[in-house]
């Protein structure tokens, strides 16, 4: 138990001295960046599953006539 213990610590030291932390600006920039490209992938992928939905039912209707 000790030895996890004195991993956790030395995790933490290491993150306050070694670690280059961005400023908050940068921070929130960055955040909105992937924010916006989060959704702009989710429509994107939305509309390519709704395309072929309707190009799958398109093929069943041929089938089925």
């Amino acid at each position: 138990m000790t030895k996890v213990v004195n991993y956790i610590s030395e995790a933490f030291d290491e993150l306050k001295s070694n670690v280059t932390w961005p400023e908050w600006a940068e921070v929130q920039r960055l955040t909105i960046i992937v924010a916006v490209f989060s959704v702009v992938f989710a429509l994107a992928t939305w509309g390519v599953d709704e395309m072929c939905a309707k190009a799958i039912a398109g093929i069943f209707n041929l089938i089925k006539s």
